[in-house]
């Protein structure tokens, strides 16, 4: 072991105007001894493109486990590592979490170096509120399963966020309006900081018609924003879900769910569903 282990940066690049990547990212990634890529050729491209030659190694969801290890051995041998990838910020919906907690459980330092983020960058120009808001990342891909979640996350007043694949994006909007409420507004922002970049709000009633109809809906990456519940103080999911807990260590399901729903004015059914799973009875 050196005696004084490397540095693992958790470097963000692009989200698609390469111009967008900033001069402590591109100093870090000619410096380091390696970099960790999620796809080593989409990454390949983007270090010859700033005459980058540090040598790559992938790291991606099928085999971080095994390249944490490894790339933990060469940090403690004071070897240097950047991990990227494909696009964004890493961990952000990407490969990364065992390696940086491995790294950080090990006593190796981890140092972010912050660019672009999908995330932000939609929420930012979305016109939704920005002071709260929930990221959920990719929802799951069957309806019922989707569906589900979307459910959870119904009377939540704060911004939901989303990433989503354009394969999916009509009937995942279809859902969110069947869930969530026809005419709660949304919000897709289309490939953020590319030539073709865009931004449809619309009720997701009518954004679930636009996806379905309109062929360039399905090109490129998307983020779905959604406004939160209206009525619902911020804080009230959280604090439905201490009272509730609190209640029923006394009052059995039913009844529990009732007045929690009176003293949080958020929706009986949806309270007793949680209540049920809180019980161990769902």
């Amino acid at each position: 072991m050196a005696e004084r282990p490397g540095v693992l940066y958790v470097v963000a690049t692009p989200i698609g105007n390469l111009d967008d990547i900033s001069p402590r990212a591109l100093k870090v990634l000619s410096e380091v001894d390696r970099v960790a890529a999620e796809d080593t050729r989409h990454s390949g491209n983007l270090l010859n493109h700033f005459g980058i030659k540090t040598p790559l190694i992938s790291l991606h969801e099928y085999n971080e486990a095994e390249r944490a290890a490894l790339l933990i051995d060469k940090l403690q041998a004071g070897e240097s590592v950047a991990l990227v990838s494909d696009a964004g910020t890493p961990l952000i919906s990407d490969p990364g979490f065992d390696l940086v907690r491995a790294a950080r459980r090990a006593g190796i330092r981890v140092s972010p170096v912050p660019g672009a983020c999908a995330l932000v960058a939609a929420l930012c120009v979305s016109g939704l509120p920005t002071d709260r808001f929930v990221f959920e990342g990719f929802l799951p891909a069957k309806s019922a399963a989707r569906r589900e979640r979307l459910e959870a996350l119904a009377a939540e007043p704060r911004t939901l966020v989303f990433y989503e694949s354009v394969h999916r994006l009509a009937e995942s909007l279809a859902d969110m309006a069947a869930v969530l409420g026809a005419e709660r507004v949304g919000v897709v922002a289309r490939e953020l900081t590319k030539l073709h970049e865009g931004l449809h709000e619309a009720a997701l009633t009518e954004l679930a018609a636009w996806a379905a109809s309109d062929a360039a809906a399905a090109k490129g990456e998307v983020v779905v924003l959604v406004a939160g519940a209206a009525g619902s103080p911020a804080g009230s999911v959280a604090e439905a879900e201490r009272v509730l807990k609190t209640l029923l260590k006394e009052l059995p399901v039913k009844q529990a769910a009732a007045l929690t729903a009176e003293i949080t004015g958020l929706k009986k059914n949806q309270l007793y569903d949680r209540a049920l799973e809180l019980a161990g009875k769902k």
